[in-house]
């Protein structure tokens, strides 16, 4: 056999121009020292901010400190089994969580994992724990409302969708309640509700799942849990997934709402994960940085623009003060971040006044462009006169001769007091709220004891029901035109005169 040097040179060229080496080029630090759910690697020049890293016994890292010599990372998992000494690669992925209609219904670690016995989550949608906020251009005013199904908030500190709004008070003041009311009355409506529990008892996450689940609200509600016995990254990057949760259905011109549940609980963790981390200290021993981790997390909420899809983020933080104290540190650093408050009183609380919100700190900045016509024409004169009566309550007190004008607006208060109140877990729609409240105002209440306000605002509504016609009109149309006005006095009337009766039995 003859070889022919030609032939030989045009296979080699061949094979040379199709040779391919599949490279892994991985680069791997070493892990130089460990604790408290806090290591610090050697080795990884190239890391990046929040970038997930990869250690041994399945533990996942999260870049916080880029140093000049090293990195500090922040450890998810069974950190205690990690060794000084042993291997940490880059992932060369930035931190992110799975996201999309999978994850209704569901209770999910801030990892994305189910803590509900339910099986995978199977998702291919996964969005960063940390994302720009749309800026100015990109948003559009608020102006739709996100309804609470609370009358006193409904009225006087609105909530819409896109808006900031915080709920503040003292422990045990029925914040949490809010949050879980306003998720019960989004019901037969196109918004999707992330719940995220920052450091709360086990036990109370599950007992809000079982009434979400009960009532039919776990359908579409996410919760997300860092319970209180987890490490400090778990709660610090709570509220961030329950956020990239939202996020999906802001993107894709859905709407969504996202209670954090609290804030005060996250600062915490944060300045304990930055102390481990040998960040300087600043005021109360919170790091420098400690507005900026509330201010990027609040202003991911938003109202897209129409070209964007329109979608809406609306956020509904809460922080806990202490004895009062809305002047603390992280209580007023949420507050000039957000879109106005719900301040709840422990005094007003404990007086039976039940949501107990205080009407002179509390104040939605969206005001009356994000309420319905009709809820705008009974509220208008609400808040004025509700403020009114606190300071004429708070003279009562000292004076024993009062006038003719004095008496009646106290007793027009004491009965607008008592109608605001609600049990918890009972949402009221708009429209029974419009017919309540302007029975309130224009002073069919006034002759009824104050003990039977609320019994007779619920048989005003069962009748109204019953009639049929106003609390539809109202409904479809969002106005109070003056001849549905009209048509409602002749109800109220008619009400009135069949509760002369029990007002009668109640006084004796």
């Amino acid at each position: 056999m003859k070889l022919r040097p030609d032939e030989i040179t045009s296979i080699l060229k061949e094979r040379i121009e199709h040779y391919d080496v599949e490279t892994d080029l991985a680069e791997v630090g070493t892990v130089l020292q460990v604790g408290d759910g806090i290591a610090r690697a050697y080795g990884l020049e190239n890391a990046v901010a929040m970038e997930m890293l990869e250690l041994e016994h399945g533990v996942v890292g999260l870049a916080f400190n880029l140093e000049e010599d090293d990195v500090g990372a922040a450890l998810f998992g069974e950190w205690q089994h990690v060794k000084e000494g042993e291997p940490v690669r880059r992932s060369g992925k930035v931190a992110s969580v799975p996201v999309g209609e999978a994850l209704l219904g569901r209770v999910v670690d801030p990892l994305g994992n189910p803590l509900d016995g339910g099986g995978p989550i199977e998702t291919d949608h996964r969005r960063q724990l940390e994302f720009k906020a749309p800026g100015v251009v990109q948003r559009q005013p608020v102006k739709e409302p996100l309804l609470t199904g609370i009358k006193a908030i409904d009225a006087m500190t609105n909530v819409g969708r896109g808006q900031r709004e915080l709920i503040i008070g003292d422990r045990q003041t029925g914040k949490t309640t809010i949050g879980i009311d306003t998720i019960l009355n989004q019901k037969d409506t196109d918004v999707k509700c992330i719940y995220v529990a920052i450091g709360q008892k086990a036990s109370t996450v599950a007992q809000v799942y079982e009434l979400f689940r009960d009532r039919g609200a776990m359908e579409y509600t996410t919760i997300v849990s860092a319970a209180a016995q987890e490490a400090a990254p778990i709660k610090w990057m709570a509220p961030f997934a329950g956020c990239a949760m939202g996020e999906y259905f802001l993107y894709n011109g859905g709407h969504a709402l996202v209670i954090y549940d609290d804030l005060s609980k996250h600062a915490d963790a944060y300045r304990q994960l930055s102390l481990l981390l040998r960040r300087p200290p600043g005021r109360e021993a919170f790091p420098g940085d400690v507005f900026y981790l509330h201010s990027r997390l609040l202003e991911r909420a938003c109202k897209l623009s129409d070209a964007l899809g329109g979608g809406s983020l609306t956020a509904l933080p809460i922080v806990e003060t202490q004895a009062g104290d809305v002047a603390a540190y992280i209580p007023t650093n949420v507050i000039s971040i957000t879109d106005g408050q719900i301040y709840l009183e422990s005094d007003l609380f404990f007086s039976g006044v039940r949501p107990a919100i205080n009407v002179g700190i509390s104040v939605s900045r969206v005001g009356s462009s994000a309420q319905t016509k009709a809820m705008k024409k009974v509220a208008g004169r609400l808040r004025l006169d509700l403020s009114q009566y606190r300071e004429l309550e708070a003279f009562a007190q000292f004076g024993s001769e009062l006038d003719e004008t004095t008496r009646k607006a106290l007793a027009r208060g004491e009965r607008m007091v008592a109608l605001l109140n609600q049990p918890q877990y009972q949402p009221w729609p708009t429209e029974e709220q419009v017919v309540a409240l302007y029975a309130g105002v224009n002073g069919f209440l006034d002759e009824i004891p104050v003990a039977d306000v609320p019994r007779f605002a619920a048989e005003l509504v069962e009748h109204l029901r019953a009639e049929g016609t106003i609390l539809k009109t109202i409904s479809e149309t969002g106005d109070l035109s003056d001849e549905v006005a009209t048509k409602l006095d002749e109800e109220i009337k008619k009400v009135l005169q069949g509760f002369a009766p029990a007002e009668s039995d109640s006084l004796v």
